[in-house]
């Protein structure tokens, strides 16, 4: 699928992997535009819920971004997440979307240069995925997921 261009929603902690995706902006480091970033207060606060309701509204891929293990501001939100992100990969793997659609990732807010190639990474292994299977191969055009 040569023109994809697959959706990948990041859930990123207000402390670490936003601002670290702010500062990748500051740096003017070069990522796909396709992330649509979610900050929230702590990864700690991601509800598989909210996971499985991006594939739902049309993701193809997400990721949730969180402090580095130890560094949590709110002291184990980034480890409630990472139980959390495996399940719900699990899950995924059970209802057909496949979990290798959904990452945990760890960074300081000092690491713009990280953000951009996990941002990288995760589209290059979506695209290899292909289309979110709930999407029936169609682009989505929900604005939900567009750019504000």
């Amino acid at each position: 699928m040569p023109d994809f261009e697959p959706i990948i929603v990041a859930f990123t902690c207000h402390y670490c992997a936003y601002a670290a995706a702010d500062l990748a902006g500051v740096m003017r480091l070069q990522y796909p535009p396709n992330i649509r970033i979610i900050k929230i207060p702590c990864t700690g606060k991601v509800d598989i819920r909210h996971i499985l309701l991006a594939f739902e509204k049309g993701a193809d891929g997400v990721f949730v971004a969180g402090c580095r293990i130890g560094d949590c501001h709110l002291e184990d939100g980034n480890i409630k997440a990472t139980r959390r992100v495996k399940y719900a990969k699990k899950l995924l793997d059970e209802v057909g979307i496949g979990g290798e659609r959904l990452e945990m990732f760890y960074m300081s807010s000092a690491e713009g240069r990280r953000f951009a190639e996990v941002a990288a990474e995760m589209t290059e292994r979506i695209k290899k995925l292909g289309p979110n299977p709930l999407r029936n191969g169609k682009q989505s055009n929900d604005s939900r997921f567009a750019d504000s």
